[in-house]
């Protein structure tokens, strides 16, 4: 599953390469601390910081970046830091800046209070993201909010935050659930309108004009990539379960082409457009 020339999924893993003058490694949705949220309910998990920060290490080792970009939500806690997060992130953060020249924070939903929890050297950035290179321009955002307008008209757009799944059942009724790559195309006159409309800015005409006259920027149409989490874990949103209501202003913003976007497994398999996989879910169910 190539992405585009400079974006590489490391297959079978969570993770992108991007290779510009450097080679940057994307991952995102580690969720540090989650399984507090388990054992608050009585299901004891064995924390999983260790073995995320030893996977992590090792596509450090086999790929050599020489940055590394947190696509977001390194963290469980929303408003406030656990005792989990206190104990096991700054660790996490020690041990990943020994092995590499830069690592790169984009804030998710769940990074409140995150730089406590990091080093001096760990650079953190707001959720408007962070744009690379050109040939494609390519946008890093976690999705959970609004990229920056820089970031929106990049050619290629780069999200975790909802942690895509699918769901099979087989003919004795059990059901499977599995990470996917979802790669899809983006309507720069959709995305325009949605953007524009959140900066409650009146549209006359052609939204991306107005978008250009606002923000002096051309909105084309693009290409969206969203990340498996890279916690697996941690569940997410069934895409071929005709979720009602889709995570984050770009999915809901009607600029995203959702039913013809292509789904892979971690391994590469592709398993076809959602819209597709929605119907043979449906199709199961009334069979």
């Amino acid at each position: 599953m190539l992405l585009s020339g400079r974006l590489k999924p490391l297959i079978p893993y969570p993770a992108l390469i991007i290779e510009n003058s450097e080679k940057i490694l994307v991952v995102a949705d580690l969720h540090i601390g989650w399984e507090r949220v388990w054992s608050e309910s009585g299901i004891y998990v064995p924390s999983q910081a260790d073995k995320l920060r030893k996977k992590l290490l090792s596509l450090v080792e086999m790929y050599k970046p020489d940055r590394l970009i947190l696509l977001g939500d390194v963290k469980q806690a929303i408003t406030r830091v656990s005792m989990e997060e206190w104990r096991e992130i700054p660790k996490f953060f020690e041990t990943l800046q020994e092995h590499l020249d830069e690592v790169i924070v984009i804030r998710g939903n769940h990074d409140g209070d995150l730089e406590p929890l990091t080093i001096p050297t760990t650079r953190i950035l707001p959720s408007s993201g962070l744009t690379i290179g050109s040939d494609p321009s390519i946008g890093l955002f976690h999705g959970h909010a609004w990229p920056s307008p820089e970031v929106l008209s990049s050619e290629v757009l780069v999200m975790g935050h909802i942690h895509p799944v699918v769901w099979f059942r087989d003919g004795l009724g059990l059901w499977t659930v599995r990470q996917v790559w979802v790669k899809t195309e983006c309507s720069g006159e959709l995305m325009a309108s949605a953007y524009l409309k959140y900066l409650k800015v009146k549209t006359r005409g052609d939204p991306l004009e107005t978008f250009k006259l606002r923000t002096g920027l051309h909105l084309g149409d693009a290409r969206l990539i969203i990340l498996p989490a890279f916690n697996d874990l941690v569940g997410g949103v069934s895409i071929n379960r005709l979720e009602k209501r889709l995570m984050g202003p770009i999915l809901r913003s009607r600029g995203v082409d959702v039913k013809a976007a292509e789904v892979y497994l971690l391994d590469g398999t592709y398993l076809g457009m959602t819209e597709q996989l929605q119907k043979y879910l449906t199709d199961l169910a009334e069979s």
